[in-house]
C-alpha cells in the first residue's frame, strides 16, 4: 500500500480495514491517573463537585442567605416600631387637645382664648415634631427595603405633612372641626399601617403574629385616644352635638372589637399584663368617668368636667402606651432573635460549602488538566492532519504524474491507556484508512486518466486524417452548393478535434498543438473565432498589436473558443459577439461581449467561483465541459477569467499575464501564405481547375458570402483575411514574400524556407475571380475553365517532379488497418442508404 507502514500489520493480520479494533500498547494501571478510564474521571470530575455545589450551595446557601435577608430586613422594620409608635403617641396627644381647643374657640371665640390655645398646643406640636425626626433618622438604613415598605413610608410622610399644614387653621377655628382632625385621623391610620407592614413570609408565623399583637394593641390605644378627644371635645365645649353620641358608640364598638382581636393573637403572658393593667387604679378611675357620659334610661349623658377627664384619660393612655411598648419589645426581641440564629447557621452552612467546593475543585483541577493537555494534544494532531497533512497529502496525489508516492502517517501524539488514547489512535488508523482510499483512488484516476489519454489520442488521429481528407476534397471541389458543405463537415471535425483536446484537458494532458514562435494576438482572437460553428457572427473591434508565446498559443485558442461557442450558443442567431484586446498594465486584456440570455446573480457567482478555482474531474465537469476546461486551461497559465452582467448579456473578461506575451518574432523566416488565409479572390484563382477572369472582364462590386445576396450598396474593399475555417490555417502567415516569412508549425510540420526559382513561380491570378452573377441562394456562379492557367496564359514547360518511393512499413500499416476496417464493415449490420431524388443541382444552384 501507498499509505506507509503500518505499526499493527502484525497485530491485525488477515483483517479488513471495517474491522480494524486499537489495541492497548501497554498495560493499564489503576494507580496512575492518566490510565484512568474516562468515565471514572468524568465522575470524578463532575459528580463531586456538581453534588456538592447543587446540594449544599444550591439549596441550603441559596435559601439560607435569602431568608438571612428577609429576616434582617423584617428585624429592622420592627425595631423602628418604637419610633413609629412614639410619634403616633405624640399626634394622638395633640389631636385630643386640638379638639378641645376647638370646641372651647367655638363657645367663646376671644383673643384670649386664642392665645391660650396657641400656648397649650406648641408644646405639644414640638414634642410630635421631635418624635418625626428621629422617625426619618431611624429609616435612613431601610432606603433599600422591599418597595412595599418605602411606600407606606411615603404615605405616612405625606399625610403628617398635611398635617404641619392645617395646624394654622387650629387658632382662628375657622375650619369646620371634622376638617382638621380628618388629617389627624389620616396621618396616624398611615402610621399604623406602616407599623403592620412588616412580613417575616409564609414560614415564620411565629414573628408574623408578634407583629399582629402589637398591631392590635396599637388600635385598641388608637379608639381609646379618640374616645378621649371626642369627650374632651364635648367637655370643653359644654354640650353634645347631635352625632357626638353615634361616634361614640361607634368608637366603642370598634374598640372591643380590636381588643378581642389583640386577645386572641396575644400569648398568655401579655393577656395577663393586659388584664393586670386594666385593673389599674388610673386605668379604673378612668372607665368609671367615661361611664358617666353613657346615657341610661331615658336620662341624657353627663357632660364631664375637662379638666378632671383629661387627667384621667391622660393616665389611661400612659398606661396603655407602656403595655404597648412592651409587646412591640417583646416582638423586636423575637425578630432579632430568629434573624441571628439565621445568620449563624447561614455562616456554618457557607463555610462547609467553601471547604467542599474547594477540595472539589482541587480534586477536578488535577483531573481536568490531565484530560485538557491529553485533549489539547489530540486536537493539535487532529487539526494537523484535518488542514495541514491530509489535505497535502491528498494534492500530492491528486497531481501525480508518474508513479503513486508513499504517504507516512505519523503515530498518535497521545500515548495515554484511557478512552483519549484509544481515540487518538483509533483518528491514527481512519487518518491512515483514509490515506489508502486516497492512494486507491489515485491509481484509479490515473488509470482513467490513461484511458482518456488513449481514446482522445486515437480520435485526433482520426479527425486528423479526416481533416486532411476534407482539404483535398475541398482543392478538388468546383460545386459551390458542395463545397459550402465540405467547409460546414471541415468545422465539424475542427469541433471534435476540440473535444478531444478537451478529453485531454479532462485528463491533465497538455494539448499536442505547438508552435515554437511567438504569433499575434489578433491572429490567436481569429483562430479561437474559427474554431466554432457561427464564426460570422463574431466581429473583432480594436485588439492590440501584441504576441503570445508559442508554446500557450493552442490551448489560449481553445479557451477562447470555448468562450466564445458559449457567446454564441447562448444568444439570439441575429445577434453579433464582440471580441476586442488591449494592453493592461504588463499584461494584456480580452473582453467578449454577448447579446444573450445572460445569468442568475447565483449563477454567476458560481461560475466565477469555478473559474477561479479549477474542480476536479466528475460528471459535474462532463456536464458543463467548456467551464470546466476554461479553468484548467486559465490555472494552468495563471490567465485570470472572470464573467460579469452587463446590459445585455455577458462580458466575458479574460486577463492574460505578463509571462505569455512576447516580443515581435523576426521576418526573415516566414514561410508560404497557406491557401485557406488567401482573399476570395486569390483563393478562386490559384484553385486546380478554377476559372480565369478573362482580359477585361469587369470586377464584381462585392464577394458574395455563403448565405445571403450580396446588398445593392457601393463597391466595398475586399477583406485581405475572410473568415478563416481552421485554426493552424489562421495563425500561418497572412501574406509576404517567402523571404519575409517566418517558420510557422502546423499539422504538416514547418515550412519551407528554400528560395524558389523565378522561372518556376506561377504568374500572379486575376485580382478577382471571374463569376456569371450569383444565383438565388446568393452564391457566385462560376464560369467554366474561366480562370484556367491553360487557357488564359501560354503553356509553360511542365517541372519534372521527383517520386519517392512509399516506406514499406507504411504501406503495410496502410493496408492492415484496410483490411480491418473491411472486417468491422462487414460485421456491421446493413443500413438503408437514401438517395437523393433523381436529377442534380446546376451550378447556379437552380434544379
Amino acid at each position: 500500500m501507498g499509505a506507509g507502514p503500518d505499526p499493527r500489520q502484525g497485530e491485525r493480520g488477515g483483517r479488513s480495514r471495517g474491522t480494524v479494533r486499537v489495541v492497548p500498547h501497554r498495560r493499564r494501571s489503576p494507580f496512575r491517573l492518566r490510565d484512568w478510564r474516562m468515565r471514572t474521571k468524568l465522575a470524578t470530575v463532575l459528580v463531586i463537585p456538581s453534588v456538592a455545589f447543587l446540594v449544599l450551595a444550591g439549596v441550603q446557601t441559596a435559601a439560607l442567605v435569602g431568608q438571612t435577608t428577609a429576616l434582617s430586613d423584617f428585624a429592622r422594620q420592627v425595631g423602628i416600631g418604637r419610633q413609629i409608635a412614639t410619634v403616633v403617641d405624640r399626634l394622638q396627644q395633640e389631636r385630643d387637645r386640638s379638639a378641645g381647643e376647638l370646641a372651647e374657640l367655638r363657645r367663646a371665640g376671644s383673643e384670649a382664648d386664642r392665645d391660650a390655645a396657641v400656648s397649650a398646643l406648641r408644646p405639644l406640636q414640638a414634642a410630635t415634631d421631635q418624635a418625626v425626626s428621629e422617625l426619618r433618622g431611624a429609616a435612613q438604613p431601610l432606603a433599600d427595603a422591599d418597595a412595599s415598605w418605602r411606600v407606606a413610608y411615603g404615605e405616612a410622610l405625606e399625610a403628617y405633612d398635611q398635617v404641619v399644614y392645617i395646624r394654622a387653621a387650629v387658632p382662628p377655628a375657622v375650619l369646620n372641626s371634622d376638617t382638621i382632625l380628618s388629617n389627624y385621623h389620616r396621618a396616624i391610620e398611615a402610621l399604623l399601617n406602616l407599623l403592620a407592614e412588616p412580613s417575616p413570609g409564609e414560614q415564620q408565623p411565629v414573628l408574623t403574629d408578634a407583629v399582629l399583637r402589637y398591631v392590635q394593641l396599637a388600635r385598641v390605644k388608637e379608639l381609646s385616644s379618640r374616645i378621649r378627644g371626642q369627650l374632651y371635645a364635648a367637655a370643653r365645649a359644654g354640650r353634645y352635638d347631635l352625632d357626638d353620641q353615634v361616634t361614640l358608640t361607634d368608637l366603642r364598638a370598634q374598640q372591643l372589637a380590636a381588643l378581642g382581636a389583640f386577645r386572641v393573637a396575644a400569648t398568655n403572658d401579655q393577656v395577663r399584663l393586659y388584664d393586670r393593667t386594666s385593673v389599674d387604679p388610673a386605668f379604673v378611675a378612668a372607665m368609671k368617668l367615661e361611664e358617666k357620659s353613657l346615657p341610661t334610661g331615658g336620662a341624657r349623658a353627663e357632660v364631664l368636667p375637662a379638666p378632671q377627664w383629661w387627667a384621667a384619660s391622660e393616665q389611661r393612655q400612659e398606661l396603655l402606651r407602656q403595655l404597648e411598648a412592651r409587646v412591640l419589645d417583646d416582638a423586636v426581641t423575637r425578630a432579632d432573635t430568629v434573624s441571628g440564629d439565621r445568620l449563624r447557621t447561614t455562616l456554618l452552612v457557607v463555610g462547609g460549602i467553601v471547604v467542599v467546593l474547594g477540595l472539589a475543585v482541587l480534586l477536578a483541577l488535577l483531573i481536568g488538566r490531565s484530560i485538557a493537555n491529553s485533549m489539547q494534544r489530540l486536537r493539535g494532531q487532529a487539526l494537523r492532519i484535518a488542514q495541514v497533512e491530509l489535505p497535502d497529502a491528498l494534492d500530492r496525489l491528486r497531481s501525480v504524474q508518474g508513479g503513486v508516492p508513499t504517504i507516512d502517517v505519523p503515530p498518535p501524539v497521545v500515548r495515554s491507556s484511557d478512552e483519549i488514547g484509544e481515540l487518538a489512535e483509533a483518528f491514527v488508523a481512519v487518518h491512515r484508512s483514509a490515506v489508502s482510499v486516497a492512494v486507491e483512488q489515485a491509481e484509479t484516476r490515473r488509470t482513467v486518466n490513461a484511458m482518456f489519454v488513449n481514446l482522445a489520442r486515437r480520435s485526433q488521429v482520426l479527425v486528423e486524417r479526416q481533416l486532411e481528407l476534407l482539404d483535398d476534397l475541398e482543392r478538388e471541389e468546383a460545386d459551390p452548393d458542395q463545397l459550402e458543405n465540405l467547409f460546414k463537415l471541415d468545422h465539424l471535425a475542427a469541433r471534435m478535434r476540440r473535444n478531444d483536446e478537451s478529453l485531454l484537458v479532462l485528463a491533465g494532458t497538455e494539448s499536442t498543438r505547438r508552435w515554437n514562435r511567438p504569433v499575434g494576438l489578433g491572429a490567436v482572437l481569429l483562430a479561437a473565432s474559427a474554431e466554432i460553428e457561427q464564426y460570422q457572427r463574431v466581429r473583432r473591434e480594436s485588439v492590440a498589436d501584441l504576441y503570445v508565446v508559442g508554446h500557450a498559443v493552442g490551448e489560449l485558442v481553445h479557451l477562447l473558443a470555448e468562450l466564445l461557442e458559449n457567446a454564441t450558443a447562448f444568444s439570439r442567431p441575429d445577434t453579433v459577439v464582440r471580441v476586442g484586446a488591449r494592453a493592461e498594465g504588463g499584461g494584456a486584456v480580452v473582453e467578449i461581449v454577448d447579446q444573450g440570455l445572460g445569468m442568475s446573480p447565483a449563477a454567476l457567482e458560481q461560475a466565477n467561483i469555478v473559474l477561479a478555482s479549477p474542480p476536479a474531474a466528475d460528471v459535474a465537469a462532463s456536464e458543463r465541459m467548456g467551464l470546466f476546461v476554461v479553468s484548467h486551461l486559465a490555472a494552468r497559465h495563471g490567465i485570470r477569467v472572470r464573467l460579469s452582467g452587463g446590459a445585455q448579456g455577458l462580458l466575458a473578461r479574460i486577463e492574460l499575464p505578463t509571462a505569455l506575451l512576447a516580443a515581435a518574432p523576426p521576418a526573415e523566416l516566414d514561410g508560404p501564405v497557406s491557401p485557406r488565409m488567401l482573399t476570395t479572390a486569390v483563393a478562386g484563382a490559384t484553385r486546380p481547375g478554377g476559372p480565369r477572369r478573362p482580359a477585361g472582364a469587369p470586377a464584381p462590386t462585392e464577394l458574395p458570402v455563403a448565405g445571403r445576396r450580396p446588398d445593392p450598396a457601393p463597391v466595398v474593399p475586399v477583406q485581405g483575411r475572410p473568415v478563416p475555417v481552421r485554426a493552424e490555417d489562421v495563425l500561418s502567415p497572412a501574406a509576404g514574400a517567402p523571404a519575409a516569412g517566418g517558420g510557422w508549425w502546423s499539422r504538416q510540420g514547418p515550412a519551407s524556407s528554400a528560395a524558389v526559382p523565378a522561372g518556376d513561380v506561377t504568374p500572379a491570378p486575376p485580382a478577382t475571380p471571374v463569376i456569371g452573377g450569383t444565383n438565388e441562394r446568393g452564391l457566385p456562379v462560376r464560369v467554366p475553365m474561366a480562370q484556367l492557367s491553360a487557357v488564359t496564359e501560354p503553356a509553360r514547360p511542365e517541372v519534372a517532379t521527383t517520386r519517392d518511393d512509399p516506406d514499406p512499413e507504411a504501406v503495410g500499416g496502410m493496408l492492415s488497418r484496410l483490411y480491418s476496417g473491411v472486417r468491422r464493415a462487414e460485421a456491421e449490420e446493413t443500413r438503408e442508404i437514401i438517395l437523393p431524388p433523381s436529377g442534380g443541382h446546376s451550378e447556379g444552384g437552380r434544379q
